[in-house]
């Protein structure tokens, strides 16, 4: 596929971009709380692109409105609910779980054994890191993460159709405009964004950088080159990199077991890029 070698790499670094500012995400809710958290990664990601971008909204079709905008609801509701989750369990635990959804449309879209062999193996490893015998096991936690997931598999679906009908950098900005939106009456009613310092707003624009602008925009680029399925699976390397920022800059451990199920689930995701590689290559 065209330019596929580049939408590996950046789906990558948007996975590290990510995670890194989950973590510096997580130690702003003491303060300002999940939701609070959201908001300015959210909202201020949304200025940002849509100062450097500019898009053109006057030449914006009804289908174009219409794409962003429910891409811009799932995003934030992905996100929301995520935050909401990671208050209540560890990072890698809570994206391991998430990525349910992801592996769910990777299964509905696969057409070959060899994809489902791979998508099963990242079900086994998700299985495997949820702490079953627990007393101390968050359920309202593990759910949120869960219906975190249901939303970014809508995220990766309607990315996919609105990076085909225009171009990406509109997508992403007009998208994250749509989701302050979604979000700004949850911020209302929760009230704790109010308590931000200079000090809280600084680490918000670094969220906000790290976890959704750069990484958004090449996610949206990678979209645009792998199939939706590819990059499902791809993006199951998220619960390794959030495990390991969770142990760097939050002290979150985790058991031998669940770096285990972690691995079963990178093995999914090494293997479907491979032999999709390969499979391309062959056409």
């Amino acid at each position: 596929m065209k330019n596929s070698n580049l939408a590996i790499p950046a789906t990558l670094l948007a996975i590290i971009c990510v995670q890194g500012g989950a973590s510096i995400a997580k130690q702003l809710f003491p303060a300002i709380g999940a939701i609070g958290t959201v908001t300015l990664r959210i909202v201020l990601s949304a200025v940002l692109l849509t100062i450097i971008n500019r898009p053109k909204f006057l030449e914006f079709t009804p289908q174009k409105w219409k794409y962003c905008a429910m891409y811009g609801t799932g995003l934030a509701a992905m996100n929301l609910i995520f935050y909401m989750a990671i208050q209540r369990i560890p990072l890698g635990l809570a994206v391991t779980v998430e990525f349910a959804g992801p592996l769910f449309l990777a299964l509905a879209l696969s057409r070959k054994l060899l994809d489902v062999v791979w998508a099963l193996l990242a079900c086994i490893g998700i299985l495997l890191i949820v702490p079953w015998k627990s007393d101390h096991v968050d359920l309202l936690g593990l759910g949120l993460a869960f219906l975190a997931g249901i939303f970014w598999a809508l995220y990766i679906v309607m990315g996919g159709k609105v990076s085909k009908i225009m171009d990406g950098k509109d997508a992403v900005t007009t998208g994250m405009l749509f989701a302050s939106l979604v979000i700004i009456p949850f911020t209302i009613w929760d009230g704790a964004v109010f308590n931000m310092t200079p000090t809280i707003f600084v680490k918000g624009l670094g969220v906000a950088i790290l976890s959704s602008a750069l990484p958004f925009s090449l996610e949206m680029m990678a979209l645009k080159r792998l199939p939706a399925k590819t990059f499902s699976i791809l993006m199951s390397l998220e619960p390794a990199f959030a495990a390991l920022s969770g142990l760097v800059f939050l002290a979150e451990e985790l058991s031998f077991l669940q770096w285990i199920s972690i691995s079963c689930v990178i093995a999914a995701s090494i293997g479907t890029t491979v032999f999709n590689k390969r499979a391309a290559s062959h056409t």
